[in-house]
């Protein structure tokens, strides 16, 4: 199948591709690289530039064939869209329309769209189910929803064909150690814990150690992003045999506490990684675990990585290989 893949060199997006692209499929990448790398896309072609540009993509479709799309290009840092919702609005809403619009125009079926547990907000029940009520905290759970929402009703109108995936706290690399997570600024607890270790970072803030759990830090649910990587395809595969409009989430169903992913990665690591505690940060829960029952039921969905060290440890591969990350920040 000719998949365009927005957002390809990206963290998530380039180990989707690396996957498309080992079951034969044909991939066109389509990135503006403000975020994603170039030396991530691997077997596939990359293409510079985004969504809103209505003549590109209309060529894009046209010259390559496109038969599905994966939707990966967007702003995603919660704390970043609290104080800019404005870009995050234009990123993830304006843009992603354009989208949804050049695929209508195209008559292109079938979309799998990255979207994220922020739409719940905060959990009224754990594990989050796909019935949770969605009541999105930040902007930019509640662009990721505000573009589900169109799906819904461009899925009535015009036949296009949708599944929204709903991560929680993706992690991990592709075992290879040749592609991982590359962040500027990093935000996410692994990689900033693996930092520590190299001694690229004195040290770790923890926000908050008061809370209601075991040892007073937040619990969330780690997914490794070749697993989420695998459930794109999956849902594709399914949509391509028949199979209707629908939402999952991804998660392995089990929570780590902030300490215990320190306690992870100093084991996987052999090196002291010190922390010191912080405020909490406002808005965030407790706790976090996803219901991934319905994408095991329907789709068939198994975690390959399911237990924290060996998410971390392929992390490690990573970072202890790239301390630079991919040293292409020229071109951002």
């Amino acid at each position: 199948m000719n998949i365009l893949v927005t957002g390809g060199a990206g963290y998530i997006g380039s180990h989707t591709v690396r996957e498309l692209v080992t079951r034969e499929h044909r991939v066109i990448v389509l990135d503006n690289l403000s975020r994603g790398h170039r030396a991530a896309v691997g077997g596939a072609l990359l293409v510079r530039g985004d969504t809103s540009d209505t003549r590109l993509m209309e060529e894009l479709f046209k010259k390559h064939k496109i038969e599905a799309v994966m939707h990966f290009a967007a702003s995603s840092q919660v704390g970043e869209s609290v104080r800019h919702p404005s870009g995050y609005y234009h990123n993830n809403v304006v843009k992603g329309l354009a989208l949804l619009d050049a695929m209508v125009q195209a008559g292109v079926p079938y979309l799998v769209f990255s979207s994220t547990a922020a739409v719940y907000g905060e959990p009224k029940e754990v594990p989050i189910t796909e019935e949770h009520p969605a009541l999105p905290t930040n902007p930019y759970g509640a662009t990721k929803l505000a573009l589900e929402s169109a799906m819904r009703w461009y899925s009535d109108a015009y036949g296009l064909r949708f599944t929204s995936l709903r991560y929680f706290n993706a992690a991990g690399a592709d075992p290879a150690g040749d592609i991982g997570e590359d962040h500027d600024p990093e935000t996410h607890l692994i990689p900033l814990a693996l930092r520590v270790a190299l001694g690229i970072l004195p040290h770790l803030e923890i926000f908050g150690d008061d809370y209601p759990t075991p040892d007073g830090t937040c619990i969330r649910d780690y997914v490794h992003v070749n697993d989420l990587a695998a459930a794109h395809v999956l849902a594709l595969d399914k949509m391509a045999s028949g199979g209707p409009s629908t939402v999952y989430n991804l998660g392995n169903g089990s929570g780590y506490s902030v300490l215990e992913v320190i306690k992870a990665a100093g084991e996987v690591t052999a090196k002291p990684v010190k922390v010191k505690f912080g405020a909490r940060r406002p808005g965030d829960p407790a706790v976090l675990v996803a219901g991934s029952q319905k994408i095991k039921d329907e789709l068939g969905w198994e975690p390959r990585f399911v237990d924290l060290r060996s998410i971390v440890d392929t992390a490690w591969r990573w970072h202890h290989s790239h301390l630079a990350g991919y040293e292409d920040r020229n071109e951002h």
